[in-house]
């Protein structure tokens, strides 16, 4: 008669573990986003702020909402 003996392994995530991973990168990631967005538009000029309608001092907030949104 044969037998399967299962163990389990190390290397497994659990289901919270793997969430918890996944949230947490997922949080980095939109961070990273947030602040390549506000570089980039802080690096435009007055005239290509108007251009797009775009206030200087509403930049962090647009950042902001493209990326996390609202």
């Amino acid at each position: 008669m044969a037998q399967v003996i299962n163990f389990p392994s190390a290397t497994t995530t659990s289901g919270f573990g793997h969430g918890l991973f996944s949230a947490i990168a997922r949080a980095v990631a939109d961070y990273r986003l947030f602040l390549r967005t506000l570089t980039e538009l802080r690096a435009l000029n007055d005239r290509e702020l108007r251009d797009l309608g775009i206030s200087r001092y509403s930049i962090r907030e647009i950042a902001y909402d493209s990326v996390y949104g609202r």
